[in-house]
């Protein structure tokens, strides 16, 4: 969609403003997405703010400094800059006057305050612009009315507004006039050549504070009178409580006490409740609360613990295995795609190729590990800490502890990872279960073996791809999924290559488990877009055509298409594999360097990425990605080519080298020494470019991830003459 339109009507109902403030400054709230209820009055009181009367806050200070209120939570995907740099553009303030604050949870009047799926700026863009242009449109209104003149001679930049006389008047001087000013309903947006904020490096607002140590994570968050705690969890999954004997644990200096919490949970669950958040298993589990972290993490490991389960095998990586293996030849599945007669397709087809690709689980490992605070009073609940759902966990938490919506207060901290990991509030609701049990306030606190051996984790998957051959074109595809424990969206049976084969079915189909799945960095398409990207290289060397090239002749059959299910656009595709080859050099490389290509789209971002790769003592080694970005309009430059390079490193590093067993029900990697990572010498050089337009910004923290495995296979391949089916692919090159 283009930005050039630029008149937006909006109700009064989405823009509110408070006047005579008690510092004489000026308070603008916007509802984002449009979910703003009527009669909200918003507090006077800048040092007491009630949060569940506003949305996103601009205030303005006499001095004509400007604090912007970042709504959603920052997992160091950038939208704590990125959005107030939207607001701070439309307003025309200058970016050095501007101080970022992360605003609470506001339950009542936002329609989506998470983050997860890359989707943070896209949905709020156009929300975003009309709150800075219409705070300014009101300031130039007041400026008009000191000077008697009609607002339409008078023009704002960086902070000062001018009449035809040339007279100026700074935001600040007019901020007491503009409170007592109606709000204008119809605003005029900025056009893309016009922008001064939007499209330049800006620094991460946090940074100072990171680098310096300032407290800023939810590890860092203190209160007085605060408690510690750590909890036991069953050490494989499937097994429950029998019993436990906590008289060493108790003899720990600093431990204060030690119980147990499930009860909540099970109530919840028995009722038949449903909250994708809540990954919470019905087993009691064991908690020691201290005076301190080491306290409470000692006392802990002397818990003398008793587990039972229901199996006498409990499930094991080889099991998976299994189990994906016969789903995949299994005839029933749930069809999530389907164009024309597949099965006619193969049966007419010159040659049949079939591939079946292999992932593991895989953990999230945030360098932060999972804590959150609770304070649970008979006034109010009070949770601070790092979540990526707070509203979610906000209403989970008023249903598990019989609480008014009302009475929840969440405040949020930045996250030191999420990865997906954070979606999920079930250390929320512990914390919040064990501060009313002890009627204290207290953080919980995991231990690394804690988020790795107890945590959740991106699922194992197998996927079958069969392609037929007619005359040397590409008649028939059929994806077949085997997932433990959930399939693909259905949006994801949309993407590349879905429209540019006539025949073309996906079909997915899942195994229960009692180990806990869920999402994980750029959802099944982090797998995904290896597998298919690979296959459609095994294609294009039996059809003897470039690797690039194959791809570009698909997707001339779905640039004008009509079929509204397809996710992606044709001609951005073309246009950024086109940016890749170019940047890239692709096929024109020196000797010995081995190139290999890959092209997705998720997360409404098309990408294309090209790696290359070196043969040292036999082995690969990466020496550098080249990736092109269509993201629409880029906010902050340097924000996005960190996220685009963070996201292509992940992929290389897990597809490279993540890999997590299970052994009877428990995890066989317990720690950093056992899991591996990859590591500085092995991350490449990685190169960005974005293509130039117009459009709206889509995401960025996920989509540079799912074809990173790809490219890096299809590099390996040529270097090597070997193509990988199964990640991690250390396995299968030593």
């Amino acid at each position: 969609m283009s930005t050039t339109e630029n008149n937006f009507t909006f109700s009064r109902r989405n823009f509110l403003k408070t006047s005579a403030l008690a510092s004489g400054g000026i308070m603008i709230g916007f509802n984002l997405f449009t979910a703003c209820k009527p009669n909200v009055v918003p507090s006077i009181d800048l040092e007491n703010l009630n949060y569940n009367d506003f949305n996103a806050f601009i205030k303005i200070s006499e001095e004509g400094y400007v604090t912007i209120y970042s709504p959603n939570p920052e997992i160091g995907q950038g939208v704590k800059t990125s959005m107030p740099m939207i607001i701070a553009e439309e307003l025309d303030i200058e970016w050095s006057k501007v101080h970022v604050a992360q605003a609470l949870l506001d339950t009542k009047n936002y329609k989506r305050q998470l983050a997860g799926g890359s989707q943070s700026i896209r949905r709020g863009w156009q929300a975003l612009r009309q709150t800075g242009a219409t705070t300014k449109q009101m300031l130039i209104n007041a400026a008009a009315s000191k000077w008697k003149v009609d607002p339409i001679t008078c023009k704002a930049s960086k902070g000062i507004i001018t009449n035809a006389k040339g007279e100026t008047l700074g935001y600040g001087e007019v901020v007491k006039i503009a409170a007592t000013l109606e709000i204008p309903e119809k605003v005029a947006l900025k056009k893309p050549s016009e922008f001064n904020i939007i499209g330049k490096n800006a620094t991460n607002v946090d940074l100072e504070k990171i680098i310096t140590g300032k407290p800023l994570f939810g590890l860092d968050y203190k209160e007085p009178g605060m408690l510690y705690a750590t909890v036991l969890r069953p050490p494989a999954f499937g097994q429950t409580l029998k019993s436990f004997d906590a008289s060493e644990a108790k003899k720990v200096k600093g431990v204060i006490k030690v119980i147990t919490i499930g009860e909540k949970a099970r109530k919840y669950i028995d009722a038949g409740k449903f909250d994708w958040t809540f990954k919470l298993s019905k087993t009691d589990k064991v908690v020691v609360v201290a005076e301190n972290t080491w306290a409470a993490i000692k006392g802990k490991k002397a818990i003398k613990a008793v587990w039972e389960s229901e199996k006498k095998e409990l499930e094991s990586t080889d099991d998976h295995n299994q189990e994906l293996t016969k789903i995949l030849d299994a005839k029933e599945f749930d069809t999530r795609r389907e164009d024309g007669d597949v099965e006619k397709a193969f049966k007419e087809a010159d040659k049949i190729i079939e591939r079946t690709y292999h992932s593991p689980f895989l953990p999230h490992n945030c360098l932060e590990p999972m804590n959150f605070f609770a304070n649970v009073t008979p006034e109010k609940v009070h949770l601070v800490g790092p979540v990526q759902t707070p509203e979610y966990a906000a209403i989970v938490v008023a249903d598990l502890l019989e609480r008014d919506i009302n009475q929840i207060q969440v405040n949020m901290t930045r996250m030191g990872g999420g990865f997906g990991r954070r979606l999920y509030g079930d250390f929320v609701y512990e914390a919040a279960e064990i501060s009313e049990a002890i009627k204290k306030p207290v953080k919980v606190v995991s231990t690394r073996e804690d988020d790795m051996t107890t945590g959740i984790y991106r699922p194992a998957i197998k996927y079958r791809i069969a392609a037929s051959i007619k005359d040397k074109k590409i008649t028939g595809y059929h994806l077949k999924e085997a997932a433990v424990d959930q399939n693909m969206y259905a949006g994801q049976a949309h993407f590349f290559p879905a429209g540019c084969i006539p025949n073309y079915k996906v079909s997915t189909k899942s195994i229960k488990s009692n180990i806990t799945t869920g999402a994980w960095r750029a959802p099944y398409t982090n797998f995904l877009g290896y597998a298919e990207e690979s296959f459609l290289d095994e294609l294009a060397e039996e059809l003897s055509i470039d690797a690039v090239q194959l791809r570009i002749d698909l997707l001339q059959n779905v640039k004008q298409t009509e079929d509204k299910s397809i996710q992606y656009s044709g001609k951005r595709m073309e246009d950024t594999i086109k940016l890749a080859v170019e940047k890239g050099g692709w096929g024109k490389v020196e000797e010995g360097v081995y190139q290999g290509f890959s092209a997705y789209y998720s997360h409404n971002t098309h990408v294309a990425e090209i790696a290359e790769v070196v043969l040292k003592e036999g082995l690969p080694i990466i020496r550098k990605i080249v990736a092109a970005v269509d993201c629409g309009i880029v906010v902050n430059p340097t924000g996005a080519i960190n996220q685009v390079q963070g996201g292509v490193i992940d992929g290389i590093g897990h597809a490279m080298y993540g890999n997590l067993t299970f052994d009877n029900g428990k995890p066989s990697n317990k720690n950093f020494d056992a899991y591996r990572l990859i590591r500085i010498n092995e991350t490449p050089q990685v190169e960005v470019h974005f293509v130039k337009n117009e459009l709206s910004p889509t995401g960025l923290g996920e989509p540079g991830l799912p074809p990173a495995g790809g490219a890096v296979a299809n590099a390996i391949y040529k270097a090597m003459g070997k193509r990988l089916y199964k990640q991690p692919f250390i396995n299968e090159l030593t």
